[in-house]
């Protein structure tokens, strides 16, 4: 499997997009595959909300399991994937595109450095399968 390039990762498989101060969260295909691939539900916290790196923003619920989501970055939640209510099916689908989950405008920008960039995610993810 390959990750975009263009993205930053966590350990519990999050990705950020970074685009000014604003960064785009989703999770990896290999945290859909993990979960199963079908996503049944997405619980994401509301627009103007704070959220940390690290600590847990809301679920992602599949059939077969449902697991926390966590901030690759700390800021304040300036939007929210409203697709995902009644598709949250997007994520499995296409997660590095229509599957994003929010956009968070960077309090610290300074932590992007906390994360790994796709090689460092791809051998982090292959250690884990050993």
């Amino acid at each position: 499997m390959s990750y975009p390039a263009d993205l930053r990762y966590t350990k519990e498989h999050e990705w950020c997009r970074v685009d000014g101060d604003i960064a785009t969260i989703g999770i990896t295909a290999y945290a859909v595959e993990r979960l199963g691939g079908e996503i049944t539900l997405v619980e994401l916290t509301d627009e103007g909300g704070e959220v940390r790196q690290d600590e847990s923003f809301e679920t992602i619920e599949s059939v077969k399991a449902a697991s926390d989501l966590y901030a690759p970055v700390s800021g304040a939640v300036s939007e929210v994937n409203e697709d995902l209510a009644d598709e949250p099916e997007l994520v499995a689908e296409n997660p590095y595109n229509n599957g994003w989950l929010l956009k968070i405008h960077m309090s610290e920008k300074g932590e992007l450095s906390n994360l790994m960039d796709a090689a460092a995610y791809t051998h982090f993810v292959e250690e884990s399968e050993e």
